[in-house]
C-alpha cells in the first residue's frame, strides 16, 4: 500500500474517531441531564416529560451502537481467540485479514437490511413519539454497522497489505 493511501485510510480513522467520541460524548451527557430533569420533576414538581422514558431507550440504543463502533476502533470487542495462538506471524496475519474481511462482510448486509428496514420505516411514516417520525431514530442501525463495516473494510486491507509486504520482504532475502 502506497504512503498517500495509508495517509487516506488514516484520515478516514481519524476523523472517524473524533466523531464517534464526539457523538457519545454529547449522548451521554444528554442522557444524564435527561434523566437527572426528569427525577427532579417528579419528585419535587410531580410531573415530567411525557416522551422523556422512551427518548432515554432510544438514546441508550444509540450509546450502544456508538459504543461498539468505538470498541471495534481499537478491538476491544468480543473475540474468541483460542487458535491463533499456536499459528505463525504469517498465519497469523492471513487468519486477521480473513477475521476483518467476514467481520466487514456481515456488518455490510446487516448496515443494508437496517438501511431497508429505516427506508420502509420512512415510507410508512409512522412516528417514534411526538412529532419525531420512527426512522429517524432507527439511523443509527445503518450507520453504526456501515461504520463498522467501513473500519474492518480498511483493517482487512491493512492486513492484506502487511501480509504482501512481508512476502515480498521474504522473497527478496532469499
Amino acid at each position: 500500500m502506497s504512503e498517500q493511501q495509508t495517509s487516506f485510510f488514516n484520515k478516514i480513522n481519524h476523523t472517524l474517531d473524533k466523531l464517534e467520541s464526539f457523538v457519545l460524548s454529547l449522548l451521554l451527557f444528554s442522557m444524564i441531564g435527561l434523566a437527572s430533569l426528569q427525577i427532579i420533576l417528579r419528585n419535587f414538581f410531580s410531573g415530567g416529560f411525557i416522551d422523556a422514558e422512551p427518548l432515554l431507550r432510544l438514546m441508550v440504543l444509540w450509546i450502544g451502537l456508538i459504543g461498539a463502533v468505538a470498541a471495534s476502533r481499537v478491538y476491544k470487542h468480543i473475540a474468541i481467540d483460542v487458535i491463533t495462538r499456536f499459528l505463525s506471524q504469517r498465519n497469523k496475519l492471513i487468519a486477521l485479514a480473513f477475521n476483518h474481511l467476514f467481520v466487514a462482510s456481515v456488518c455490510a448486509i446487516i448496515a443494508w437490511h437496517a438501511g431497508r428496514f429505516v427506508l420502509m420505516d420512512y415510507e410508512a411514516d409512522s412516528p417514534a413519539f411526538g412529532a419525531i417520525p420512527s426512522w429517524v431514530m432507527e439511523l443509527i442501525l445503518p450507520f453504526a454497522f456501515g461504520a463498522m463495516a467501513l473500519r474492518y473494510g480498511i483493517s482487512f486491507i491493512e492486513s492484506i497489505s502487511q501480509l504482501l509486504n512481508k512476502s515480498s520482504q521474504g522473497t527478496q532475502e532469499s
